[in-house]
């Protein structure tokens, strides 16, 4: 799910893929001399909760990987930040959905440790809010798509200390409008045996059994909400409200709702109910998911679901990458 803190996980000397860190950055406004080897830290920018990151310049064509120069060895300061690049794209804004590439080089010695330019799709999981991202926000207000900023980490819990220290520098490659609940057409020939569901002012669900009693061994697949948005592949992550009941009794064990933000996940990671009732779904829908347990947890018993438990879930798409 989100992470909030920059820290991809470590593995031997090279950093996996920083798409696990579910955050990026990127940069913006019209520079006055847009030539990417001419923009270097302003020493006077900061983030408003983080440190601005001196000394650290990029060059290379906007919106493509870019060169990360620095004097080693580089004193880090953890969560430090600054513009390395301005973008030629849109402008971003409050509540916007980014896709970032990212690179990460040691402060040691300025050598690469990791890159996604050149693997795997891009990052999609940011989205521009102060709640979640309050050490960068005033940066991406100010950013624009295909603009490149530079994030300082410190990492003293590292397993290698040769990795523990370094410059990740994000490029945001597009941006797309964030929902925060299903928006579409309501399905109106929905089965009258199902269960009721009505939503609440901000779009959490809640369930009436409606002496429901779910078919066995059969995953149950019901559109509430038809979005407009793409088909979700079986292969994509998305990122997703939802609230989860027990078929037996209506009782939610689970809800993104209440934790205040949506869940970002693969759908190679979640159990085959979600897998298969996602896959094929537009972005935009709310589903209506009924998991048999062969399909669920099966015979193991997790917080809050018994062993063998039908499992009952409405789920918002709100983005698939």
């Amino acid at each position: 799910m989100n992470s909030h803190n920059f820290r991809p996980i470590l593995k031997g000397v090279a950093l996996l893929s920083t798409l696990a860190l579910g955050m990026s950055l990127a940069s913006c406004g019209n520079p006055p001399n847009p030539t990417p080897s001419q923009m270097k830290s302003d020493s006077n920018q900061s983030t408003k909760k983080g440190p601005a990151l001196i000394g650290v310049t990029a060059e290379g064509k906007l919106g493509q990987k870019p060169k990360i120069n620095f004097k080693t060895p580089f004193k880090v300061t953890d969560k430090s930040s600054a513009v390395l690049q301005e973008g030629d794209g849109e402008a971003l804004k409050d509540g916007d959905r980014l896709c970032v590439r990212s690179v990460a080089v040691s402060a040691k010695d300025g050598k690469e440790l990791d890159s996604t330019w050149e693997k795997g799709e891009p990052d999609c999981q940011i989205v521009v809010n102060e709640k979640s991202y309050p050490a960068y926000y005033d940066q991406f207000i100010k950013m624009k798509v295909n603009g490149t900023i530079g994030v300082g980490i410190d990492d003293n819990t590292a397993a290698n200390k040769d990795t523990n220290s370094y410059i990740m520098a994000l490029t945001v490659v597009s941006k797309s409008k964030a929902l925060t609940r299903a928006e579409g057409k309501a399905v109106t020939d929905i089965p009258s045996n199902l269960p009721k569901i009505t939503l609440d002012s901000t779009g959490k669900p809640s369930i009436d059994l409606n002496g429901y009693q779910p078919p066995a061994g059969r995953l149950v697949v019901q559109p509430l909400i038809k979005g407009d948005g793409p088909e979700v592949k079986s292969t994509q992550s998305v990122s997703a409200h939802y609230t989860g009941w027990l078929a037996s009794d209506g009782k939610q064990f689970d809800s993104s709702w209440d934790k205040g933000q949506p869940a970002d996940f693969s759908l190679d990671g979640v159990v085959k109910g979600w897998k298969e009732g996602l896959s094929g779904q537009t972005v935009g829908s709310q589903v209506l998911l009924v998991i048999p347990p062969e399909l669920g947890y099966g015979k193991e018993a997790k917080s809050g679901i018994p062993a063998n438990s039908t499992l009952i879930f409405v789920v918002d798409i709100l983005s698939a990458y």
